[in-house]
């Protein structure tokens, strides 16, 4: 079910996403971390301290 049919109004321009089959969680989850980092923000995404992680764990960066 998406968010049409669940009666939710998006914003202008808003694109729905949801993980397919053959993407990986882990890979779009990496992304997101290093967005801080493409942005210049910070070094490595180790230290961009505005991140949520739902178990309460940080996860161990590889890069």
């Amino acid at each position: 079910m998406d968010g049409k049919e669940l009666g939710i109004v998006w914003q202008r321009d808003f694109f729905e996403h949801r993980l397919r089959h053959d993407e990986s969680r882990l890979e779009k989850a990496d992304y997101i971390l290093h967005n801080p980092v493409r942005k210049k923000l910070v070094a490595h995404p180790k230290d961009w301290p505005f991140v949520y992680f739902g178990d309460g764990e940080r996860p161990q960066f590889d890069r």
